[in-house]
């Protein structure tokens, strides 16, 4: 009687490695950006998005629901990498909201603009009345982080008695205003001369507090 040989079942190839799948995800991050900037979002499609990064569409969707999805992983990768290494940590013993916010800000501010980082907030003022959820990510992912910790800074001020009470803690906008206020200016009038976004802030300080100690 003839025996019968069962075949063994095929090996299942192995998936993707956590690294190359990171690299993957890195290569779509850096297309979109450089896409939607030479672009917009309205003029970006997810295939030019992966035949930048050198992928297949299908891909660029295994990682992105949709340009929404990348538009956001753009954002959350930019403003890390904006902050770089620079941890805003907590102020020295003794140390002033005014020279606390000098030493941490400042050097952000003036990274940003040196590398023209600036640019995606152009992309979101510029395309933003048309498709409200790109305002609407920016400020959950640039904005509102900023917001709470001028808020907490400001309370700081406000219980040593650098700030009048309940006016920056209330409308932590205020502090930030001279670096929107610059970035756009430049966008707009400041192409051949541009303003010194983060002097204008160093100025808005000195204002808002007075004369370092």
């Amino acid at each position: 009687m003839q025996k019968t040989v069962l075949a063994k079942p095929a090996r299942r190839g192995r998936g993707p490695s956590s690294a190359k799948t990171a690299a993957t995800r890195e290569a779509l991050t850096a297309a979109g950006l450089a896409a939607f900037l030479e672009n917009g979002f309205s003029g970006t499609r997810m295939s030019d998005v992966a035949e930048r990064a050198g992928v297949a569409k299908g891909t660029a969707y295994l990682h992105f629901e949709d340009k929404a999805a990348l538009f956001t992983e753009v954002l959350r990768v930019f403003v890390r990498d904006a902050a770089g290494s620079r941890a805003i940590g907590r102020p020295h013993p003794g140390e002033t909201t005014h020279a606390f916010l000098r030493r941490t800000l400042l050097p952000v501010v003036r990274d940003v603009q040196a590398n023209d980082r600036f640019r995606v907030l152009y992309l979101v003022i510029a395309e933003g009345p048309r498709f409200p959820e790109l305002a609407e990510i920016y400020r959950a992912v640039a904005i509102d982080p900023v917001l709470r910790l001028v808020r907490i800074y400001a309370k700081r001020a406000e219980r040593r008695g650098e700030l009048c009470p309940d006016t920056i803690s209330r409308l932590p906008v205020l502090l930030i205003a001279p670096v929107i206020l610059g970035a756009v200016w430049n966008n707009l009038f400041g192409r051949d001369d541009p303003l010194d976004v983060a002097a204008m802030l160093e100025s808005y300080l000195l204002l808002v507090f007075g004369a370092p100690d």
